[in-house]
This record gives C-alpha cells, structure tokens and sequence, in this order.
C-alpha cells in the first residue's frame, strides 16, 4: 500500500475541494446537514463550482457583482467505514486486490477529514466486527493500519495477508445491526463491500435509501464474467467465488442508491467524484 500515492491525490483536489467555506471545506458528507444545525457566517464571491443555491439575489443585484452566502457547521460530521473483509475481497486487478483498495479509500477519507476538521471511524468487519475509536488525518491512518496488522490482515510490510483473510466466515447477522445502530443515530455511514455473501438483501436495500448511507460496490474484473481467466491466492476455491459474486447482478439486487468502484479503474478518484 503506497501512502504517498494517496497523499499525492489528496493534494490533487483539496485546491478544489476546500477552494472556499461554502464549497466542501465544512465536510465532504456535510451537504446532507444543510439546512438543520447551520447558521450564517459571510458572504463571498461567488466562483464558478459554488453551489448556485447560496447565491444572495438581492446583495447581487444591489452590487454588480454575484455573492454566496457562507456557513458555519455547529457540529462536525462523524463518518463510519465499514471494510469488509472476505475472501472474495482478495481478487483483485494487477496486484490490488478490492480489500487494498478499499483500506486505501478509507484512508483518504481519514486525510479528508482532517482538513474538513470531521472524525473517522473504520469498522473492521470478518467474522465479527471490530469498531476503531474516531480519529483523522496521519494519526487515524496509523490506527488503522496498526490494527489490521494485528488482526493479522495485513503483515509487518503494510501486504494484505491473504491466507489469513481466506479464513474468515462472515457474519452477517452482526454487520446488519451495527448499520442499522449508526443509521438510526444520524452516523454517515460508507460500506467498502462487493456484498458476494449478502443474504439480507430486503434489510439493506431499506438502509440504502436513507440519505446518510452510503453504499460502494468494490469490482474486479472477475466479478463480471462467468469464466476464470484470472489468477486467485489464498482462496478456496475459484468457480464458487464466480457464482456468489456473479449472483448480485442475476438476482438484480440494492435496488436503493448504490455506486460502483472497480480496482481497474483510478479507484480513489471515482470514490472522490462520486461523494461529491
């Protein structure tokens, strides 16, 4: 895992991200409180990406020149990941599997969070879920990866430890109440998933259509053809793997919101425009 790539993405946007105080400086998931716990703090030039919904009519017409009105949250966001890790989430595309990509994510939302001044939470789900104290930036970073490695998922060199990670059998019953426990108390919710073993289809197409849940389909290019043309590690057996992923898109499941991130793709950037 290349943390300087991600740092170098980073940098890539917040120019445009965090431009000005009514753009996404408040929080990349903030959009979603506007309207409720907000009051006015200035006005500002209007620049071309300000949301137009802002834009003071009167004080523009008065003065030639178009203002936005600016915000102050009173409260900052708390964001919770959920990772889950499977073995399916180890195929992956030219040596990134969809569980990397998916601790990458989370990384970038911890060091867009430090700048949005917002807190992260990662919860870690296997067979059971483990839950990491609110944190951002750097210092969330280290958190994480400090506990993947000692859950044993990934090793000393920051690698994914796929024959660890083949061992784990979901629990879903568990991963169901933990979302519906942070939903109900207005938590943003993100899931890194490719849901390969989702059961409760009815239970969570109900949470995704709360406006605070947000759902990501993590893809490889195995998830989409019915052969085996790709090279598998540390997993049990590769046909069954086609069939339980290729299920979601048979049985046309998550018929709420949901978006999709395949490894093949710039991955980071997507996530970014898509939250967006």
């Amino acid at each position: 895992m290349d943390l300087k790539e991600i740092e170098k993405v980073v940098g890539s946007i917040q120019s445009h991200l965090f431009r000005n105080s009514n753009s996404f400086s408040v929080g990349m998931l903030k959009s979603h409180f506007k309207g409720a716990g907000i009051q006015f703090k200035e006005h500002q030039v209007y620049n071309p990406g300000d949301d137009v919904r802002f834009i003071d009519w009167k004080l523009s017409a008065k003065t030639n020149t178009t203002f936005v009105k600016t915000f102050e949250e009173e409260r900052n966001v708390e964001i919770y990941i959920l990772i889950d890790v499977s073995d399916t989430m180890l195929m992956g595309y030219k040596g990134i599997s969809k569980l990397q990509a998916s601790i990458e994510l989370a990384c970038l939302v911890y060091l867009l969070a430090e700048k949005s001044k917002d807190k992260v939470s990662v919860l870690i789900h296997t067979d059971s879920t483990k839950i990491l104290p609110l944190s951002s930036g750097q210092e969330g970073i280290v958190l994480l990866i400090s506990q993947l490695q000692k859950m044993n998922i990934l090793n000393k060199d920051g690698k994914i430890n796929f024959s660890y990670v083949a061992k784990f059998e979901d629990d879903e019953r568990k991963k169901m109440s933990v979302l519906k426990s942070l939903v109900a108390k207005g938590k943003e919710v993100i899931i890194l998933s490719d849901f390969s073993r989702i059961k409760d289809v009815e239970t969570l197409n109900k949470l995704l259509y709360r406006p605070n849940m947000h759902c990501f389909i993590m893809e490889s290019p195995l998830d989409n053809t019915d052969r085996l043309p790709f090279s598998i590690f540390g997993v049990r057996n590769g046909k069954d793997i086609v069939t339980r992923v290729n299920r979601l898109k048979k049985d046309k499941l998550f018929k709420g919101r949901y978006k999709k991130i395949s490894v093949k793709e710039r991955y980071l950037e997507k996530f970014v425009r898509e939250m967006l």
